[in-house]
């Protein structure tokens, strides 16, 4: 991963992948400053490059009741405060054209919904900004076609991108990873593993989005096998209640172990 790419990434001799990780939304400053603490003490043990992550909307929701958010103003600026008190860089997912410019002012990074990556429009846009882009790949692309999303952004004249895999749905109600895709898409731009999201079990007869968590490890573990430079996970003190994909997220007490069996395997295949 070129680390220059994100501004107050901190960079470390350890080689090691780097992670964004935080709640899959802002539901408050207290909520995301207690996670991002925890985060930052264990990425600062294992001398992993770091950036928290937290939606300040979510725009993509099953039903018209579900939570998208505490104000978009409040949440960008919760996400300035915890950038500024614990000195890391920030992402948050865009989802309009007018959303970007807004969102630059306050994160180090602008993530392109995985549904929206093939809007023209919003990539642009956030290319525009001279921000570092983060492309999440389309459930229902190849990794081949991540070339052209990479372009788009390129051809703005910004070199600051990055992909991230989430994944493939084929309308079943679950995710299928596809770990030849990292190393393909690593050709086009450093590539990034979406654990949780890849283990979501969208369109439930209920409504609500379910989830695989328990096989967390088990996908973090072959992402990094198989040479993502990056991975990200959705994480909280307390998933049951959280108020956005709690059903797939990693409950934080047990990020440290996982942190350090990631680092092991990193360790591991850069010797080879």
């Amino acid at each position: 991963m070129q680390l220059h790419l994100i501004p107050k990434i901190k960079h470390t001799q350890s080689n090691n992948f780097f992670l964004l990780a935080g709640p899959c939304a802002i539901e408050g400053e207290e909520m995301a400053l207690r996670i991002a603490e925890k985060v930052v003490e264990l990425t600062h043990k294992f001398q992993i490059p770091y950036i928290f992550k937290g939606s300040f909307k979510k725009a993509n929701r099953s039903r018209i009741d579900s939570f998208m958010g505490i104000g978009d103003e409040k949440a960008l600026k919760i996400l300035r405060k915890v950038s500024e008190t614990f000195d890391v860089p920030t992402v948050t997912d865009i989802h309009e054209v007018s959303d970007a410019v807004m969102a630059a002012a306050y994160v180090d990074v602008l993530q392109i919904p995985a549904f929206l990556v093939r809007q023209t429009d919003l990539v642009v846009a956030a290319a525009n900004t001279g921000k570092v882009v983060n492309l999440k790949k389309g459930q229902f692309m190849s990794p081949e076609s991540m070339k052209h999303a990479v372009t788009k952004v390129t051809d703005c004249g910004n070199t600051q991108v990055i992909i991230t895999d989430r994944g493939t749905m084929f309308g079943y109600q679950d995710m299928i990873v596809d770990f030849r895709g990292i190393p393909t898409m690593r050709e086009y731009a450093p590539t990034i593993l979406d654990v949780t999201h890849s283990l979501q079990q969208p369109n439930q007869s209920s409504g609500v989005t379910g989830g695989r968590p328990d096989m967390i490890g088990t996908i973090a573990r072959a992402g990094i096998a198989a040479g993502a430079d990056g991975i990200f996970i959705e994480t909280h003190f307390d998933p049951a209640n959280a108020k956005s994909d709690g059903a797939n997220m990693l409950d934080l007490q047990y990020l440290e172990k996982l942190l350090s069996d990631l680092s092991a395997i990193r360790k591991t295949i850069t010797s080879l």
